[in-house]
């Protein structure tokens, strides 16, 4: 079931944000971080702000009374922006994922927004290669991965944020 995420949620959605994307657990899914970042993905205070501002939406995906799926949604002026897509490292491949992407989309549409907009990690092909098996495309906008207290860059490699987009 997909519902919107309260400030209850914090220490589940915590736990699973910060296992999926970083450290040991995050090795057992295919979409983990932790060969190019250590540290944390996410905050309690970064969450609290972001289930706070009412622009945002965010998403959590439970089943059997626990959180295995999140995505954060944030209403811009011409766009949804798709954020902190995250589903539980050992039940990755399960289609959780795609079924966060299509509520996304229905939200999107809900509110009128004609597309949906996300930043990747430029060196995450994997990560893209499924992004554009469910319709986003490269826009060719970068910016810099920024410079954060919560987590270190150990990639060899620079990292940049490449933009992709769904028309919907």
């Amino acid at each position: 079931m997909i519902t919107k995420s309260t400030l209850e949620d914090i220490p589940a959605l915590l736990t699973l944000i910060n296992s999926a994307y970083r450290g040991e657990t995050s090795k057992k899914g295919w979409t983990t971080e932790a060969h190019l970042l250590e540290g944390k993905r996410t905050t309690e205070e970064e969450l609290t702000e972001i289930i706070l501002d009412p622009k945002n939406t965010f998403l959590k995906f439970t089943e059997n009374n626990q959180i295995i799926g999140t995505a954060l949604l944030v209403k811009k002026e011409h766009q949804l922006y798709l954020g902190m897509l995250t589903v539980s490292p050992v039940l990755q491949n399960g289609g959780i994922g795609k079924k966060l992407l299509a509520e996304a989309e229905i939200r999107a549409k809900a509110l009128g927004l004609p597309s949906i907009i996300m930043t990747v990690v430029s060196v995450r092909s994997e990560l893209i290669a499924w992004y554009k098996r469910h319709g986003y495309v490269e826009t060719g906008e970068r910016e810099p991965f920024p410079p954060s207290e919560i987590h270190i860059n150990i990639s060899d490699k620079p990292l940049e944020f490449i933009f992709l987009e769904k028309k919907i």
